[in-house]
């Protein structure tokens, strides 16, 4: 195998430290040095972060032993050969998922990246570090959006300059242009996902990490469906910038289904790849 790649950046007077290991399938760690912490100076970050192996399944239905087996062999087989063929043309080229709140950006992300044997980040995760506090949340809380956002674009210039990343953006992030002329130094896919499924989940979790939802009293499922509502009329020129839409709507109708809760994250991640292969070959 060969050795793990490290990227090292000077910024702010500290630096991000990525360790990647190159190839797919593989039970790794990465580990890395986080963006300059905005009250101590620098934070460190010593934990390494456990990506589990591809063979977890995402799915939700329960089968026989025999039956899972064979599945978890079958969906190998296919991200295998999908990865086999993505990775010969994809250049080393990140990879951003954009699409509004609990669109299901890092889940599918961490699917993506285990397969072509990217790392992953979340750019609310690195704000929360650059900001030195626990939460998006908070940090709108406390500074603002406006600080929000600005530690935002920092992330995502910074991580515009390395290879071999899978990023998975916050909500908003498609709202600056400048953010897409970083995102643009990759491939950009917007998970869209019906207002419906997305306010249901959202108001199954809660609002409390979702500081532009948790703003008002009222049922979570109302209320997370006008914001929503709200959010895409803005943005929806923003995220149609990407480079790939991929509509679970369409999706669960190709496959006979009406609810795109029937898809699952491993289904997302496979027409992901797909369409990534029709956009470079």
């Amino acid at each position: 195998m060969e050795p793990s790649t490290a990227l090292r950046l000077q910024t702010a007077g500290a630096f991000l430290r990525l360790r990647n290991a190159p190839a797919p399938f593989d039970d790794r760690r990465i580990q890395h040095v986080a963006f300059p912490n905005l009250q101590s100076g620098r934070v460190s970050i010593r934990a390494a972060t456990r990506i589990q192996p591809l063979l977890v399944s995402c799915a939700t239905k329960q089968s026989s032993g025999a039956e899972t087996l064979q599945n978890h062999k079958d969906e190998a087989i296919i991200f295998k050969k999908k990865s086999e063929d993505v990775l010969s043309h994809l250049d080393n080229r990140c990879i951003y998922l954009v699409g509004l709140m609990g669109s299901g950006k890092t889940t599918v992300g961490k699917i993506i990246g285990e397969v072509l044997g990217y790392a992953v980040f979340d750019s609310d995760k690195l704000a929360e570090q650059t900001a030195g506090m626990p939460s998006v949340a908070e940090i709108f809380h406390v500074h603002g959006e406006a600080f929000f956002r600005d530690i935002e674009s920092q992330v995502l210039k910074d991580l515009s300059t390395m290879k071999r990343l899978v990023v998975a953006t916050g909500g908003g992030a498609v709202v600056r242009p400048v953010n897409w002329r970083y995102m643009k130094e990759g491939i950009s896919i917007w998970l869209d996902v019906p207002l419906e499924a997305l306010a249901r989940r959202i108001a199954e979790v809660g609002t409390a990490s979702r500081p532009l939802l948790d703003q008002e009293s009222g049922d979570p499922y109302t209320k997370a469906f006008a914001k929503l509502s709200a959010l895409i009329e803005q943005r929806y020129d923003a995220y149609a910038n990407a480079d790939i839409r991929l509509s679970l709507e369409d999706m669960a109708a190709e496959k006979g289904h009406e609810d795109v809760t029937t898809l699952t994250p491993k289904d997302i991640a496979i027409e992901a790849l797909d369409e990534i292969q029709r956009l470079i070959a």
